[in-house]
């Protein structure tokens, strides 16, 4: 199980893009990687395949490890490090240590 999930705000840690927030928008558990909107852009070629469609240099992202990604925390607004623990209804959660807040 991932400490990451999709719709999560994420900071990179690691790499070309270190420091940029973004938005998780898939996944991919079978190789450990996440698609971060507007993190790790790559240009792509892309042809004209109808005639309503434009073709040229797209940019788009690529997958990125989640080793390189933390979760930015909304009470402490800091990218922090997160842990699980059991609440009421013995329901597994996710919270910040930095500032014990459930996500």
């Amino acid at each position: 199980m991932f400490k990451l999930r999709k719709g999560d705000a994420v900071q990179v840690t690691k790499g070309k893009d270190k420091g940029k927030k973004g938005r998780v928008i898939t996944i991919f558990t079978g190789n450990k990687r996440a698609l971060v909107e507007g993190v790790n852009m790559l240009k792509k070629h892309k042809r004209r395949t109808r005639d309503d469609q434009q073709g040229g240099i797209v940019s788009i992202e690529a997958p990125i490890s989640i080793s390189n990604l933390m979760l930015v925390c909304k009470g402490c607004l800091r990218p922090a490090r997160i842990g699980f623990k059991l609440v009421e209804n013995q329901a597994k959660t996710r919270y910040c240590k930095a500032c014990n807040e459930v996500i």
